[in-house]
């Protein structure tokens, strides 16, 4: 089976979330389910019906996380040695030729990937364009406004 590669920081995240909902949330919904069937009659009962259907997304986020832990290749990229070569966890530095702006993306993976916080999935176009260039390349990025060309000013392994 094909192993997903996924950052310590997102790993990290994935393991946060499963502790939440096994932990606090779980409780929050057994005692709500308890309170609402406390009430009587479950037919008719809209608090008992909505935490049971709470409780059922939360199971399935809990199999999903698990299912992603289960599956993944964690990259610590500070551990990786520096080549200038843009791979799956740098932070890139990029220049746009024609505005001369300067952007910064993580490449991550689809699990972590939150463009606010210049976070941009393995699969997107930007990173598939960017992955296997080096420090000093130019590359054209196809964009829904066209084409872009960005010069690669700098890898980091952060």
């Amino acid at each position: 089976m094909l192993r997903v590669p996924m950052t310590v920081k997102g790993a990290e995240s994935l393991r946060a979330e499963l502790q939440e909902l096994k932990t606090t949330v779980r409780a929050r919904l057994s005692a709500s389910i308890a309170e609402a069937r406390a009430h009587g009659d479950l037919k008719e009962n809209a608090e008992y019906h909505a935490a049971r259907e709470q409780q059922g997304l939360v199971e399935a986020r809990v199999r999903d996380i698990e299912a992603k832990l289960s599956n993944v290749q964690i990259i610590d990229i500070t551990e990786i040695e520096h080549t200038g070569k843009v791979i799956f966890g740098v932070t890139v530095e990029l220049l746009n030729v024609d505005t001369e702006e300067t952007v910064r993306y993580q490449i991550v993976s689809e699990d972590e990937a939150d463009v606010k916080l210049s976070k941009v999935s393995v699969t997107s176009p930007i990173s598939r364009g960017l992955v296997g260039k080096f420090e000093g390349d130019e590359v054209v990025i196809k964009t829904p406004k066209g084409d872009v060309i960005y010069e690669i000013i700098a890898v980091h392994h952060l």
